[in-house]
């Protein structure tokens, strides 16, 4: 690829850390220079967020209209929703030969010139327009009052999202599954790379459930109504296993509500804390539908096997009996018979061999397998 090409990047939203972040972070280190533009940028709490070695505040970062909302607003980015297809094509990228989005709903959506080459990474197709009714987006968000009106409203944003979608020249999807939504719901082609997963720092620190040697099931999620926390929760609830779960989210206190002794809910930590509890973990739950699911790859970097849903990007990372189990059902049953099946092969696992597995999502893979993509298109355009 040309290295005197003019290259920005554009991603949904800078106000919070998660997966797609890491993934942008990593973008933003393969293009240093490239200005960065995003409908709302939160510097106090990216910078508290993302690895030491990376600076928010040393990159150019250009925000939409959005920005200049009132904070209460801006905090409440479902109150911002009549705006929020709009302002992606408000940037003015006119300057750019390449453009690279990051995507989970919005970023797409720009406009660029005729010439200008736009790839687009989609972490997933948005998801309560495409997998949401009304009642269930109703349900989730605790909303009734205006019930009549939520139906159009998501017809009018699967509209958007769908022309947004043959905006980008280029595809790259995150996983095999977000491959298929892809080509289900917007009838484009795509090209998977897998996500990069950070690198962490081990240590010899020892965490212990309690003041004795149990070992603990481990949970690094964001506490959202998707991610099904709920149903693993109530699991250990039933088995009286131990159980850590980390992350923050709207879900937090229902959670701390319902969990009983056994089950230790302990909202967001810093990645050297994180970095502990994987490393200390006897198996790592995954309850949820998701597109890829980066923390089951954390996981295995640490040689802690998944026990996973078998659906979703999990399809991609867990390799039954080498570096997880499945279980087939979202239900109680389901989770507990497969927790039951993992204890009884848990000294057959190899923690070298599931070291191993996750070496083909690690950073430097993603820069290269996107690099060659780079090339090809240019390669291509010619």
């Amino acid at each position: 690829m040309k290295r005197d090409i003019k290259v920005a990047l554009v991603h949904d939203f800078l106000v919070d850390f998660g997966g797609a972040e890491r993934v942008f972070e990593v973008l933003c280190e393969m293009f240093p220079e490239a200005p960065i533009y995003t409908l709302l940028y939160d510097k106090d709490k990216m910078s508290a967020k993302s690895e030491p070695a990376f600076d928010w505040n040393k990159r150019e970062i250009h925000t939409s209209f959005l920005q200049k909302f009132p904070r209460f607003l801006r905090n409440h980015k479902k109150w911002l929703l009549p705006f929020l297809p709009v302002a992606p094509e408000t940037f003015d990228l006119r300057d750019f030969d390449l453009v690279i989005s990051s995507s989970g709903a919005w970023s797409k959506g720009i406009i660029t010139r005729l010439n200008t080459i736009h790839v687009a990474y989609i972490h997933s197709p948005m998801r309560f327009v495409w997998d949401y009714n009304s009642a269930k987006y109703l349900k989730e968000n605790k909303k009734s009052k205006f019930g009549f009106c939520v139906q159009p409203f998501l017809n009018y944003l699967r509209i958007w999202d769908k022309q947004a979608a043959d905006r980008p020249d280029y595809i790259i999807a995150n996983s095999q599954y977000t491959q298929k939504r892809i080509a289900k719901y917007y009838r484009k082609d795509s090209e998977v790379v897998y996500p990069p997963t950070q690198n962490f720092q081990f240590s010899n620190v020892k965490i212990n459930y309690d003041s004795g040697n149990s070992k603990f099931f481990l949970i690094v999620s964001r506490l959202s109504p998707y991610k099904r926390v709920d149903l693993a929760v109530r699991v250990f609830n039933k088995l009286n296993l131990p159980l850590v779960v980390i992350g923050d989210g709207e879900q937090k206190k229902y959670l701390q509500k319902i969990a009983k002794e056994n089950v230790k809910i302990l909202g967001w930590k810093d990645d050297a804390d994180v970095a502990k509890y994987y490393q200390n973990a006897r198996a790592f739950i995954f309850p949820a539908v998701d597109d890829f699911g980066m923390t089951m790859v954390e996981a295995n970097s640490f040689g802690v096997p998944v026990i996973a849903y078998r659906k979703g990007g999990a399809l991609d990372i867990v390799r039954e009996g080498e570096n997880g189990e499945f279980f087939d059902i979202q239900s109680a049953e389901s989770l507990i018979s497969c927790v039951k099946k993992f204890i009884e092969k848990e000294d057959e696992y190899n923690k070298e061999v599931i070291v191993k597995s996750a070496e083909r999502f690690s950073k430097e893979m993603f820069k290269k397998e996107f690099n060659r993509y780079l090339n090809k298109i240019y390669v291509y355009r010619k």
